[in-house]
């Protein structure tokens, strides 16, 4: 099979990666000022795997036909990439890899259902420079069909994703991207303060505010009347059980799973996008749950300051301190 990655950030950068080094013909496709670092160094993946250091096709344009399309950017930036890459997308298998639940819509959009699968990263990764990414932990990589067909083109695109990460196969990839929802909503807070995810949540008054994100936005999607359905290493009662925990208790629980997640310092995906500055995909993240809650007549007023918070830093790039963040979120945590 003919693949191309588009997209090289930290995903897709070890998609790619990992891919080549199996032997399987990949096109990375990146932004044109990304093409000649890749190119002339290779693309190097450090950390739980050790080091691979890989040399692949690099282009800013997808301009030949492939059998399968990987598109690995973040969803703010997939209208860009399909309009970019139009030509040859049209008839490829289709795979989309973004966090949030809007991306198969918005790709459907131009493309259709019929080519397209949808998948979950649940691995964890962090780019560095181009060409350079961090391969911080191990996780699945989920697939599913997004309509009633397309089992035959699962299968086969499982075949390959199987060869880099265990890839189960799920009846219901929605309900499992919302679930994901709330695991990425967290990432809002290192955004906030400029540090890694083991700096930010072993401060416990911080972690208070993830567990109020948790709960705020299962009491929208309760009221939505939205299904959520377990992912195979996080199961929907987890995220239930500790959001009705005191949260005394549950801050402590759940600082002491974020802390374990990777010995290397671990960014999330809304801080790294502004490290690049570039937007972030915040407004399909925390802002989901304010949208959510806004179809349905009601509030979802933590995520919608987080949500504002986020994009004050993107435009002055100025961080805020802890204690400006616990002033900011007092009412939701004392």
């Amino acid at each position: 099979m003919k693949i191309a990655v588009i997209g090289a950030g930290a995903i897709g950068g070890v998609v790619a990666g990992y891919l080549a080094d199996k032997g399987e013909q990949v096109l990375l496709v990146t932004p044109v000022d990304h093409v000649a670092p890749i190119s002339q160094n290779g693309l190097t993946i450090e950390g739980v795997r050790g080091k691979v250091c890989v040399r692949l096709p690099v282009k800013s344009q997808l301009d030949e036909k492939v059998d399968l399309v990987i598109l690995a950017t973040k969803t703010q930036d997939l209208e860009e990439a399909i309009s970019g890459n139009l030509t040859y997308l049209k008839g490829a298998r289709l795979l989309s890899v973004q966090n949030g639940v809007r991306a198969e819509d918005l790709i459907a959009e131009r493309l259709g259902t019929s080519s397209l699968c949808a998948s979950i990263v649940m691995f964890g990764a962090t780019y560095r420079a181009p060409g350079n990414i961090v391969h911080n932990f191990e996780g699945d990589w989920i697939l599913g069909r997004i309509n009633s067909g397309g089992e035959d083109a699962l299968k086969e695109i499982s075949t390959v994703t199987s060869k880099i990460f265990p890839s189960p196969l799920s009846n219901d990839i929605m309900g499992m991207k919302r679930l994901k929802l709330f695991i990425n909503a967290n990432n809002c807070l290192p955004a906030i303060l400029g540090k890694s995810m083991q700096e930010t949540f072993g401060n416990i008054p911080v972690c208070k505010i993830s567990l109020r994100i948790w709960q705020e936005g299962l009491d929208v999607v309760k009221k939505a009347g939205v299904t959520l359905s377990s992912l195979p290493t996080f199961p929907v009662e987890r995220l239930t059980q500790l959001a009705s925990m005191l949260l005394d208790e549950s801050a402590k629980i759940f600082s002491s799973i974020m802390l374990s997640l990777s010995k290397e310092p671990l960014y999330g995906s809304i801080l790294q996008s502004i490290q690049r500055r570039r937007p972030s995909e915040i407004d399909y993240i925390n802002g989901e749950f304010v949208r959510l809650a806004e179809s349905i007549g009601q509030r979802a007023p933590l995520n919608a300051t987080l949500v504002h918070m986020v994009h004050d830093v993107e435009k002055s790039g100025k961080f805020l301190s802890e204690d400006a963040l616990l002033d900011q979120t007092r009412e939701w945590i004392n």
